[in-house]
């Protein structure tokens, strides 16, 4: 299993839907688990969503430098 390409696939299908925000910041192991559709293994899990957290932060930060650009 590519834990980078399951990282990216999630990532995606995290920040279209608000309601799989909000159930993977509540219980990220169940919100993987229902978008990936299997029960994975404990350390496979806990690298896929450290993974998927940090892809998202980074995401909101690029974000935000990209609207503080626009300001100047």
């Amino acid at each position: 299993m590519d834990v980078k390409e399951q990282i990216k696939m999630v990532v995606e299908r995290i920040a279209k839907d608000k309601g799989l925000q909000e159930q993977f910041q509540r219980e990220p192991v169940k919100a993987l688990e229902s978008i990936l559709g299997v029960d994975l293994p404990d350390d496979i899990i806990n690298q896929v969503i450290q993974g998927v957290k940090a892809k998202l932060t980074a995401d909101k930060a690029a974000n935000a430098v990209d609207a503080i650009r626009k300001l100047f």
